[in-house]
């Protein structure tokens, strides 16, 4: 069997970054469907942070077409649930915390097309040549091949992002996560991160699109701000100098830990290192773990090998984004956040890193 993840596509992003909107890299991705038996869409197929679902799903729909007519018939499309597009598994997941006894996620449940209205659609807009499930929060793509969307390391990254301090904030009313490798389980990082998902869902369908909080790349665009690597404009460095302090506050808060240090390297590291931490302390036995959420693709052949390496001997694969960043240059071809990557997974052997879109088209000028 041949799978193909992808992940973080944000189709529907206020900003014009989402490039399968964009004719060259759909086509390109559309022929490299030909010969896949399953499709994974690991997470944030959708931009839900930047306004109402229905805008999403309308700007989805053609993007979804295509990808069902290019996939052989009697494949199989998996949808996996991200941070920015929770709605897709909410009321499922809903559903299945009402059951007396709730039902237990695991580190893979699935179900149908059924999981809500939108993942309906979706699979209608993927015809009926294709088969379409939903995966949450993770699936074997074999015994020794584990994917995720990866979100689950906002509650132990140290890169303060946004999720990462308002995480903090909930651990101290839900409680902080099990120490002990494998004493995690999936209900205790959704404890404190769905309700966040919830909240901004809301401040999405609850706004006019476009407000300064429409953001899908936050750290990218704090590294890009607090850098001070003399390009930045003066409040950039202003704040650089702040940062230290701030995350002093934040620490002694209780909502860490976190770092002031977030260069280029360090982003990459912290993010590998949390996403080792869930994999621990859910007790993932897997050679390889498939995780997409933070948009940095590898290990690449520059990078060093270790930092992608799990306590256990495994190795973490990132499969990279599909939005076009230019704050994280995204535009160079060594760049990790370069988009239009995905990774092959194959019945033996390791998996591989694909550059799929070349051609990333010409950005149009508005979003949905």
């Amino acid at each position: 069997m041949r799978t193909l993840v992808i992940s973080d596509t944000h189709i529907g992003s206020r900003r014009p970054v989402d490039i399968l909107r964009r004719p060259e890299p759909l086509a390109a991705l559309c022929g490299a469907l030909a010969d896949i038996d399953r499709l994974i869409l690991l997470g944030d197929l959708l931009e839900l942070r930047h306004g109402p679902l229905y805008g999403a799903l309308g700007a989805a729909q053609p993007i979804v077409k295509a990808i069902g007519a290019a996939l052989p018939k009697g494949a199989e499309v998996v949808l996996v649930g991200g941070n920015h597009d929770s709605a897709l598994v909410a009321p499922w997941l809903a559903r299945r915390g009402a059951l007396e006894p709730p039902a237990p996620l695991g580190l893979e449940t699935r179900t149908g097309p059924d999981a809500s209205p939108a993942t309906e659609a979706i699979a209608g807009w993927l015809g009926k040549r294709v088969d379409c499930t939903v995966a949450y929060p993770g699936l074997w793509l074999r015994e020794d091949v584990w994917a995720t969307h990866g979100h689950y390391l906002d509650r132990l990254i140290t890169i303060p992002t946004f999720e990462r301090i308002v995480a903090g904030a909930m651990a101290r009313v839900v409680g902080r996560l099990p120490e002990e490798p494998g004493g995690a389980t999936a209900e205790d990082f959704e404890a404190a991160l769905a309700p966040v998902y919830a909240w901004l869902e809301q401040i999405a369908n609850g706004r006019a699109a476009g407000g300064r909080w429409a953001t899908g790349a936050a750290t990218a665009k704090a590294w890009t701000l607090l850098s001070g690597d003399g390009r930045a404009p003066l409040r950039g460095k202003a704040l650089a100098a702040l940062l230290p302090l701030g995350i002093a506050s934040i620490n002694l808060a209780g909502l860490g830990p976190v770092r002031s240090n977030i260069s280029s390297d360090e982003l990459r590291r912290a993010g590998l290192e949390a996403m080792a931490g869930v994999v621990g302390l859910l007790g993932v036995e897997a050679s390889y773990v498939i995780f997409g959420h933070t948009h940095c693709a590898g290990p690449l052949p520059w990078m060093d090998p270790e930092q992608w390496r799990l306590p256990n001997g495994g190795q973490l694969i990132n499969a990279g984004c599909w939005t076009d960043e230019p704050r994280i240059n995204s535009t160079e071809i060594v760049s990790p956040y370069r988009p239009g990557r995905g990774v092959l997974v194959t019945d033996s052997g390791p998996p591989q890193q694909l550059a799929i879109a070349d051609d990333l088209g010409q950005r149009p000028t508005t979003g949905f």
